[in-house]
């Protein structure tokens, strides 16, 4: 019976240490995709992006609009042109088509690239700045907010990362 009270004692005395350590953790979250979309330098990279898919249209609607019109001129040109050379034609169009689908490919890579890296150096630029708003406010942890199914408002930091953030990073950089 000693034993059973002993063994008892001990599991309620780490119960409630464990639980005192627990409720001491400072957790906040953060959503960084407000934070990236609403900072200054977000948005300048959001509308380069949004420039280069513009630009990425305009030569994609270029190349097949001049694709359309070599289809035509060789649909009207079948019954004139030999066997040989419709054949002949006909490959050089299909040519053409693998040519432009690969440069569309390229071009669309490029971006999804481009988006990445920006990305990646958003994160890099955030980084610095997270763990000083950590140390300076007693944080132990920052979950994203997509991880966090509730939670009191107050322990939302994004407002003030997204001031942080403006006042020290004007432009990202993307290589």
């Amino acid at each position: 019976m000693k034993r059973f009270f002993y063994l008892f004692f001990l599991i309620t005395f780490f119960l409630s240490i464990s639980n005192k350590i627990a409720a001491n953790d400072n957790i906040a979250f953060l959503n960084l995709n407000y934070v990236f979309d609403n900072s200054g330098a977000g948005k300048k990279i959001i509308n380069e992006i949004k420039e280069k898919r513009k630009k990425n249209n305009d030569s994609f609607k270029g190349l097949k609009k001049k694709f359309d019109q070599d289809k035509e001129l060789l649909v009207t040109q079948k019954n004139v042109l030999s066997k040989d050379e419709y054949q002949k034609k006909f490959s050089q169009l299909e040519n053409d088509l693998k040519r432009y689908n690969s440069e569309i490919r390229k071009k669309n890579e490029g971006l999804n690239k481009f988006q990445i890296d920006a990305r990646k150096q958003f994160l890099i630029t955030l980084q610095p700045i997270l763990e000083n708003y950590v140390k300076e406010n007693s944080i132990d942890i920052i979950l994203k907010n997509e991880n966090v199914l509730i939670g009191k408002t107050n322990l939302d930091i994004t407002n003030n990362i997204l001031e942080i953030y403006n006042s020290k990073v004007k432009k990202i950089s993307v290589k």
